[in-house]
């Protein structure tokens, strides 16, 4: 595997050259303090940062790394919530009434004053959004029934029912971003689905210089309140750059040759490869497996209304005809492992994973073509030389993966190769990053689908249980609120799961009835397969200690490595230049 990388770097040299040159801007500053980040995928509209809208994903070229600062920050090393721009966020005895404290002397890059009017501007914009179609709009409305302004650090929000997870679940990147508040003095009278919001501003310590649909370039901002109120010292970076690198072998180059920082998952083999022409790459382990593991367990997601699929007996033999571990080993090179459940296989969620397993609900390994065989000849499907056919017709299967993401396309191909060798006439069928989360997960345009929404959880199982309520039911053509239940699971055991589910949300974390509770819910989910999950997600992220040193590793893990999220604000600060 190495030798075949090996062979094939070369390759990405010319676009090694151009990453670099790039656009100019109005300031120079040496690649000595400029730190080069990996974007897995173009902008789709380089001039469009309003994330509010969907398919957009205006996120993850920097914004929320290095402009738009998050409240709370989610410690996944310690378990604690770290915090930001907010202070403090307490509940009340019953928990439907939370306090959150804004830290003094925050500002925007323009110098207005962060403060309570931001978050009731931002808030209320969400809750007034009737047919949640922005993002965070239905999570916002599913909880809030008001807020109020107490004074200029202070605001309170009045739930609609308890919540002993709120800050948690919206305010803390528990995974990947969190609710991001908006300039009141920008965003006022703007129509939240259809501005721009360019130029972009934030409370951190990067503004945008340049941005085009392959690169965005952004300059630190030496006026940062941070620094002048104390909170944190400038970092040391001067210019952050988010550079799309296309394949993993332009990645590997412009790892191995010192034009990346940080990078995106690679394979074992590219990683292998790149570690003997780099010894300055590290990873979060610095042994197999190497890798971090993420929170968004894979999964296929099923479109309930789509025929033969909305047929729970057909859902579950399509699952019993995978063999996680061959995705594994041959997709993953080893690096991951099956899912035993639908959650992350992280320790503080064991004891509801073994409460689902203790049921006999836990997921095989390997696949099991005679359990399959017999669902499906129960449904009047017979193999008639080795394939699935029914009056005549075979069984047939389209999985839709993201042509812009290596690991997706790998393993929709391998699943494939799985379904056809079994008797199902299957194939993938690759769309774009833009199209597949703008319009075909939310608005249902699939039968099957390659994804992971599923995550949620990483310390309780309400997130991830949450998602696949009745509460989120719409039509097919119909947009997803929050890219919950896109599979438009709506049964009568959909009803009882969401009763148990909402529950089990109103209990306090760490309640001992959880897990118990957990397996009732769990039986629906599994009687009915609305999504199959596969296997955990593995991020074997290639670090470049050259210029930077201080990334997150197993050793000196102030927190997690996942550049892309939120929380990155803390990565960056803690960059310091290799000596």
């Amino acid at each position: 595997m190495r030798n075949r990388f090996m062979r094939s770097l070369s390759i990405a040299t010319a676009l090694a050259a151009a990453v670099w040159a790039g656009p100019t801007t109005a300031q120079t500053v040496s690649r000595q303090d400029t730190v080069m980040f990996d974007l897995d995928r173009t902008i789709s509209d380089p001039t469009n940062f309003n994330w509010f809208t969907p398919g957009t994903f205006q996120r993850v070229q920097g914004a929320h790394q290095a402009m738009w600062e998050p409240l709370f920050v989610l410690n996944y090393e310690t378990g604690n919530i770290e915090p930001w721009l907010g202070l403090s966020f307490d509940p009340n005895e019953t928990l439907d009434v939370w306090t959150l404290k804004l830290r003094d002397q925050v500002a925007w890059s323009d110098g207005e004053a962060f403060n309570a009017d931001d978050v009731l501007f931002t808030i209320n914009m969400l809750l007034n959004d009737k047919a949640k179609t922005l993002n965070e709009a239905a999570n916002m409305q599913q909880w809030i029934k008001q807020v109020d302004k107490m004074d200029d650090l202070t605001v309170k929000f009045t739930l609609l029912k308890p919540n002993p997870r709120f800050q948690l679940d919206y305010f803390s990147v528990r995974i990947f971003g969190s609710v991001l508040i908006m300039p009141e003095h920008i965003w006022n009278g703007k129509d939240p689905g259809t501005f721009k919001f360019n130029p972009p501003l934030g409370t951190g310590p990067y503004t945008l210089a340049t941005a085009d649909s392959n690169r965005a370039v952004w300059n630190r901002n030496d006026d940062w309140w941070g620094a002048k109120a104390g909170f944190k010292d400038l970092p040391e970076p001067k210019r952050l750059v988010w550079q799309f690198t296309g394949t993993e072998e332009n990645r590997a180059q412009l790892l191995s040759n010192n034009r990346l920082d940080a990078g995106h998952s690679v394979t074992l083999g590219a990683f292998e490869a790149i570690q003997a022409r780099n010894p300055k790459i590290v990873a979060w382990k610095d042994k197999m497996p190497f890798s971090w593991p993420d929170p968004c367990a894979r999964q296929l997601e099923i479109n309930t209304t789509v025929e033969p699929w909305n047929n729970a007996n057909m859902r579950k033999a399509l699952g019993l005809l995978i063999d996680r571990t061959q995705i594994v080993n041959v997709a993953y090179e080893g690096i991951t492992e099956p899912s035993r459940t639908m959650f992350v296989q992280y320790g503080a969620m064991e004891p509801f994973i073994k409460a689902i397993e203790a049921k006999g609900m836990g997921l095989p390994a390997k696949a099991d073509r005679a359990a399959a065989k017999a669902l499906l000849e129960g449904e009047g499907w017979k193999l008639n030389d080795g394939v699935y056919e029914k009056d005549g017709k075979p069984l047939k299967v389209e999985i839709i993966a993201n042509s812009d993401a290596t690991e997706s396309t790998r393993t929709v191909d391998l699943i494939v190769e799985q379904l056809l060798r079994a008797g199902v006439d299957a194939k993938a069928r690759p769309v774009s990053n833009a199209t597949f989360w703008g319009t075909v997960l939310p608005l249902g345009e699939y039968e099957v689908s390659y994804s992971w929404l599923s995550c949620g959880s990483v310390n309780e199982p309400w997130a991830s249980l949450n998602r696949y309520t009745s509460h989120f039911v719409v039509p097919v053509g119909e947009r997803s609120p929050g890219f919950n239940n896109t599979t438009r699971w709506n049964t009568e055991n959909t009803a009882k799961y969401t009763k148990i589910v909402d529950e089990i949300g109103s209990l306090a974390m760490g309640d001992p009835q959880i897990p118990d509770m957990v397996a009732e819910a769990y039986q629906y989910l599994h009687e009915e397969t609305p999504f199959i999950p596969l296997v955990q997600a593995a991020k074997l992220l290639p670090y470049n200690t050259k210029y930077w040193t201080g990334w997150p590793t197993a050793k000196d893990n102030y927190n997690h490595p996942a550049h892309w999220w939120n929380h990155t604000h803390q990565i960056i600060h803690n960059l310091k230049k290799a000596r």
